[in-house]
């Protein structure tokens, strides 16, 4: 089963490659022409097309391109000539380390939320917690950053610009990333809280809960012992395509903090027009968020004995 998902995963990258070369080579416009300028000659261009390649067939750069990436080259940009894969190593970390505080501050309180309000069913705090989330999820990422900024960086609480240096110890980068990590939080937590409520609802009208609670048992005791370990496979899926969000859907958030991730290095890369970079950054968000769908899939079906002794 594991082998199958993983197959299907590497299938997927594989024609996720050819969509981002392909969006690539349907850009409008001449590449080579739009570095050099408009006052380039026609022979300087010529050349400069030989010396990136651009005058071999699409199908021979595709496969120089992805041959590349397999040995993880992913070449040279275009606007500084330096190697993409050190410009993206730095940026990258810093991406994973925001994905990592927010889901570290997400996952529990949205599993804490969820267990709550189903224990708490139709009391005034669910339809409390019911109506913050349900408005968090409702505003862009962009509009809850700037209202975190207006309330506590114009305070002087936090700082409203997540300027990191490597240099900078973990207390400090946790204080300066906490507004962009508070943004990602508010945006899945609603996500995660709802699937979690939903699921141990579901489950407390089974037998098998009906007769625990015949017995006797504490509603939260019946709750963590015998309901949560049933709805862990519609839980961890909901929580693994959010923490997949939180890598690859940072760029906005990224953009409004100036954090130096890499949705921002994309988008600087965009305005510059430097697609080697572009594109080295849209297979990694990609690759990222197809291995979290296939360990969601595989720890889905693992936590569920009848998926994996199949009659």
């Amino acid at each position: 089963m594991i082998a199958q998902r993983i197959g299907l995963g590497l299938l997927t990258l594989f024609v996720i490659s050819l969509l981002i070369f392909g969006a690539i080579e349907l850009l409008p416009g001449d590449l080579a022409q739009e570095i050099l300028g408009q006052s380039a000659t026609p022979e300087t261009v010529a050349a400069f097309r030989r010396e990136l390649g651009l005058d071999l067939p699409a199908y021979e750069r595709y496969l120089g391109w992805l041959g590349g990436v397999l040995q993880g080259d992913f070449g040279n940009s275009l606007a500084n000539g330096r190697p993409i894969a050190d410009l993206i190593a730095g940026r990258l970390g810093n991406t994973l380390f925001l994905a990592l505080y927010a889901a570290a501050i997400a996952v529990p309180l949205s599993l804490a939320l969820g267990i709550l309000a189903a224990l708490y069913r139709n009391s005034l705090y669910d339809r409390a917690v019911n109506v913050f989330t349900l408005s968090s999820i409702s505003f862009p990422e962009f509009f809850v950053a700037y209202i975190l900024i207006f309330y506590l960086a114009q305070s002087g609480f936090f700082p409203s610009i997540a300027k990191i240096t490597p240099e900078a110890s973990l207390a400090e980068k946790l204080y300066r990333t906490f507004l962009p990590a508070l943004t990602l939080t508010l945006v899945v937590t609603a996500h995660m809280m709802r699937m979690t409520r939903a699921a141990i609802i579901n489950l407390l009208a089974s037998p098998y809960i009906e007769m625990a609670r015949l017995k006797g048992v504490q509603p939260g005791r019946l709750i963590v012992r015998h309901a949560l370990p049933n709805a862990l496979a519609p839980i961890i899926n909901v929580i693994a395509l959010n923490l997949a969000y939180l890598i690859t859907g940072v760029v906005v958030v990224e953009v409004v903090f100036v954090y130096p991730g890499l949705g921002q290095l994309m988008v600087d890369s965009v305005a510059k027009r430097d697609i080697t970079v572009v594109q080295a950054a849209a297979l990694i968000f990609a690759c990222a968020y197809v291995l979290l769908n296939l360990t969601a899939d595989v720890l889905s079906t693992m936590s569920n004995p009848r998926l994996i002794h199949r009659r």
